[in-house]
């Protein structure tokens, strides 16, 4: 079978390849699935280039998120069936033509779900659910975060106003602006006008902001941080930008703000059953509904690996990069 691999860590686009690897035997509690589509995260590129909390040997598979078909089941397994469609958020070295994966944490994929959208289901929207989640916010409550046009941005934007919670959103480009207003998500202001300060105070009316979220890193950091009020919270999500945070330590020491981190995989990790299906059912109302879109920007073949990851790189990309078989 054909999948992406990296012989050593470095830029996506420089390092991956597609190498010819024996067919897997599912193991007892395991299952065969066959890829139909998988996305291209930041934490898939921060894992190639060594840098994530993940570092896998090498030569390396890459890719963690996928929907695909059981193949075939290993011993023990009674939850799932052969070609069942299921969805994965958790799974390593899923860019491939078939991958390994326990059974337990596969997740059925309903029957009028589309595979661009299913491929979707678990990484991102599950993170952006757990982190509103995580930041114990009622509604009403006012939340600001950067790369409000990343698609945990979008996500955030999107169920957190289902939610009743004032989402203020924060870009560095105007025309991200428009791009968001496009998808009918408002209350976004670009930091790249002088001005911008004053147009989150016109969109808040001094209302306090009491949670912030900061995927960036570098200046950034401090911008959300700026907007914070008395005894907020500012959440680490990720560093897009820079693995440093340029924080001024007035706010924190005059305002009591916290400082906190939150990495995704840890929290499902240590979430207990009922509330994981209890947002996990959430998730599932956002997107019948409408309320939460999944769009895709482009798709490409397992072979053009690298242009792939170019492609998810490009500034004011709209939507996931996925590949498929």
């Amino acid at each position: 079978m054909r999948a992406v691999t990296h012989p050593v860590f470095g830029e996506p686009a420089d390092v991956l390849e597609t190498t010819e690897l024996p067919d897997p035997t599912p193991g007892a509690g395991e299952v065969r699935v066959r890829l139909l589509a998988s996305p291209i995260h930041n934490h898939d590129l921060w894992t190639i280039r060594g840098t994530y909390g993940f570092k896998p040997e090498l030569p390396a598979r890459s890719g963690t998120e996928a929907v695909g078909v059981v193949e075939e089941l290993g011993e023990g397994v009674e939850n799932l069936q052969v070609g069942q469609r299921i969805a994965t958020g958790g799974t390593f070295g899923v860019w491939a033509e078939q991958f390994i994966a326990r059974a337990a944490t596969l997740i059925p994929v309903p029957e009028g779900l589309p595979d661009d959208q299913a491929a979707q289901l678990v990484s991102m929207p599950f993170s952006a659910i757990s982190l509103i989640d995580f930041l114990d916010v009622k509604p009403g409550d006012w939340i600001v975060q950067n790369a409000a046009n990343g698609a945990v941005g979008r996500m955030v934007a999107q169920m957190g106003r289902a939610r009743g919670l004032n989402i203020l959103g924060l870009v560095r480009r105007s025309a991200a602006v428009t791009e968001l207003a496009e998808q009918g998500i408002d209350r976004v202001v670009a930091v790249d006008t002088d001005d911008w300060r004053d147009k989150v105070a016109e969109i808040t009316g001094g209302a306090p902001i009491i949670a912030g979220v900061d995927s960036v890193g570098g200046e950034s950091s401090g911008h959300v941080l700026s907007l914070l009020g008395e005894n907020a919270t500012l959440v680490v999500f990720g560093a897009m930008d820079a693995p440093v945070m340029q924080l001024a330590s007035g706010p924190v020491i005059f305002r009591h703000i916290t400082i906190k981190g939150f990495w995704g995989s840890k929290v499902s990790t240590e979430m207990d059953a009922a509330k994981r299906g209890r947002l996990f059912g959430e998730l599932a109302q956002h997107l019948s509904s409408g309320v939460l879109t999944l769009p895709v920007s482009a798709t490409f073949p397992l072979e053009q690996a690298r242009d792939a990851a170019r492609a998810s790189l490009t500034a004011g990309r709209v939507g996931k990069v996925l590949l498929r078989p």
